[in-house]
């Protein structure tokens, strides 16, 4: 069967049927080492907060920016493909992406940084969809959901081993060097790209592009994460946070407005009419809202409130992944003989229910313990995934269905950065309000801290500490004692509003029940 696409046949007949392989396994190479990338800074975010002299809210960005950045330029993937082709766009990414690492890697302050994570979450957005549709094409039609399975278990465990890389990054070298791990990979892809990556001849011609609205989605994703992220410092109810909610509000208002009256969209807005799709759009922003909220959350808490170290913190979510690795599979068996509403909504509970149980973790809770709440969340998304991606996909007419798979993957990007980003304002936010309540009780009257100061200052002196110095030492040590206990009920009360987010899922699921039995 002769390949409608000219190039991917020239690449045929110059390496044989194996070709499909050496395309894949390269373009894998890519991907992952984005994902990596992606998931390996959240075990370095308490290293980054010290470095600095930074707090959560501020340290965040280095994963919030990413992502944010990610989810956009994925809208100008297409466009980058039909100008350029597939092997100038793959190459120009990751060597863009590398060149983001080395500023990351020597960023003499945040902003530095975020600006290095920017460059690298750009490139990201690029590779994914690029390598996706390059895997898919090169596989006839009786073979591309196997295609498609294994280059959905590469993305799938990178996530997983990520933090753990990154962990001993930081442990035998130090937490700049997280950014220079992931080279090596880049490298051998880019190698393998230049060989195998179908080429396209350049045109100064260049396709039409709606620019207006690339820029307007661009506006709207940074004014309101920048809002998010910043409107704890900036005082949510200033003049500065307003402002740029408004701007990034009205900004999202017009972009909608503008795809609906455009030739050439970015985003196919018509295809939220059908009830069963919107339904599925909700259920994929919580879902990867949730996700990556997690895999943020998890390594910070075991880190600055368990007092693992990076590589400890990075083993706790390899069980989960692989959990999620065995149960995609199985799951996407189950979608084709259950309705998908079912699934979707044992996802919701089971998520809800992992999320709640993580809300109850402190400094005494086992490592396993955690790593079981944290498979519990993976199994629920393994669950989950491919019944929604199967209802969001029959439920777009034939003719859109590159539209709707574009709209999904966004959404469910978009859901991720914001996680993120709620997920470490929510910390922060919780913990200055706990400290603020405990602080308020350190009072004359508190017989059980002056029992503390006393029982510390008595330790303090048979240390050989001087008399003048010992209330100072043992006024400094309750307000830490105080301050780590604020941070886990931070952490605990933003677990908690991930369990009842999902379980408002619940509602958008028992919809897409409804909708489609009126169907």
């Amino acid at each position: 069967m002769v390949n409608p696409n000219p190039a991917i046949e020239a690449q045929f007949q110059r390496y044989g049927p194996a070709y499909r392989w050496f395309v894949t396994v390269g373009g894998l190479m890519g991907s992952m080492s984005m994902v990596l990338s992606a998931t390996m800074v959240n075990v370095a975010i308490p290293s980054i907060m010290g470095a600095f002299g930074v707090g959560q809210d501020l340290a965040q960005w280095a994963a919030t920016a990413f992502l944010t950045t990610m989810v956009a330029s994925q809208l100008l993937n297409a466009w980058m493909v039909q100008a350029f082709g597939q092997r100038s766009t793959y190459c120009f990414a990751l060597a863009f992406f590398c060149f983001g690492a080395v500023i990351c890697a020597s960023a003499s302050n945040i902003e530095m940084l975020i600006a290095g994570r920017i460059m690298q979450g750009f490139s990201a957005g690029l590779i994914q969809p690029l390598v996706l549709a390059t895997v898919v094409a090169v596989f006839p039609p009786d073979r591309r959901g196997m295609a498609v399975g294994v280059y959905g278990m590469g993305v799938t465990l990178a996530p997983s081993f990520g933090p753990f890389i990154g962990g001993l990054a930081i442990d035998a070298l130090s937490w700049r060097d997280i950014f220079i791990v992931p080279l090596p990979l880049v490298g051998l892809a880019f190698l393998m790209g230049l060989a195998f990556m179908p080429s396209k001849k350049f045109s100064w011609r260049l396709p039409p592009f709606n620019w207006s609205g690339f820029i307007l989605v661009g506006l709207a994703l940074l004014c309101v994460m920048s809002a998010i992220g910043n409107g704890q410092r900036w005082g949510w109810s200033s003049d500065r946070t307003l402002l740029i909610f408004a701007v990034g509000g009205v900004s999202a208002l017009v972009f909608v407005y503008t795809q609906l009256h455009a030739k050439n969209p970015l985003l196919d807005v018509s295809v939220f009419r059908d009830l069963r799709f919107t339904s599925a759009m909700f259920i994929a922003f919580a879902f990867g809202a949730g996700n990556f909220a997690t895999n943020y959350a998890i390594p910070v808490f075991v880190q600055t409130v368990q007092g693992f170290t990076p590589t400890q913190a990075g083993l706790v979510l390899i069980p989960a992944g692989m959990v999620l690795v065995t149960l995609i599979p199985l799951s996407g068996r189950l979608a084709d003989s259950v309705p998908s509403h079912f699934p979707i909504m044992l996802g919701c509970v089971v998520f809800s229910a992992a999320a709640f149980l993580l809300s109850g973790a402190d400094v005494n809770t086992p490592y396993w313990t955690i790593a079981i709440f944290a498979m519990l969340s993976r199994s629920a998304i393994g669950i989950v995934m491919p019944n929604m991606g199967k209802v969001a996909m029959s439920s777009v007419p034939a003719d859109k269905l590159n539209q709707g798979a574009g709209t999904y993957n966004f959404i469910r990007q978009m859901g991720g950065a914001f996680g993120v980003n709620l997920t470490a304002v929510s910390i922060e936010m919780q913990t200055a309000r706990h400290a603020d309540l405990l602080t308020a009780t350190q009072t004359s009257d508190n017989t059980e801290s002056l029992q503390v100061l006393e029982r510390i200052g008595e330790l303090l002196s048979s240390g050989g500490i001087p008399d003048a110095m010992l209330s100072h030492g043992a006024l400094d040590y309750l307000g830490a004692v105080i301050y780590a206990q604020a941070r886990t009920f931070g952490f605990q009360d933003s677990f908690f509003l991930i369990c009842f987010a999902f379980a408002i899922a619940f509602v958008p699921a028992w919809f897409l029940g409804r909708a489609g039995c009126k169907a």
